[in-house]
């Protein structure tokens, strides 16, 4: 869970019923019925790649992007090579390493960092939710 914010209302103390575990009973209890209440969503990492090929690659590269789900933010040219900016999910990129060796021929670099979160497509998302049963 990322930006949540608990306000608490109307809380009491008795020497006898309140303890520390108590209270966070109640609190896992409250945030429990509140996450059945909630619409949420999935969220996955996005990752910030640059991508350093030749011109020649650049057309398979990018294509190659395209299909990880990447969306492309900007190229500009570096000497003989292109640069290539985009944003992708991470699910998307184990292996990538192995995938641009074999598009290039060995001939292309990448380097990634985190970016951000996004909502997982609700395509992509089905395949790992499981509706609860039906009176929970």
């Amino acid at each position: 869970m990322v930006d949540i914010k608990v306000a608490v209302y109307d809380g009491s103390y008795h020497e006898v019923d309140s303890s520390e575990v108590a209270f966070k009973i109640a609190g896992s209890l409250a945030l429990k019925e509140a996450t059945k209440r909630a619409d949420l969503v999935l969220l996955e990492p996005i990752m910030k790649i640059e991508v350093i090929t030749p011109e020649e690659f650049m057309g398979e590269v990018i294509g190659d992007l395209s299909s990880k789900r990447a969306r492309i933010e900007s190229s500009e040219a570096r000497g003989n090579s292109r640069a290539i900016q985009a944003l992708v999910p991470l699910a998307e990129m184990f292996g990538y390493a192995t995938t641009l060796r074999s598009l290039t021929s060995g001939r292309a670099g990448f380097n990634m960092e985190p970016s951000h979160y996004e909502e997982v497509p609700a395509n992509i998302a089905a395949g790992f939710v499981k509706k609860p049963p039906q009176g929970s």
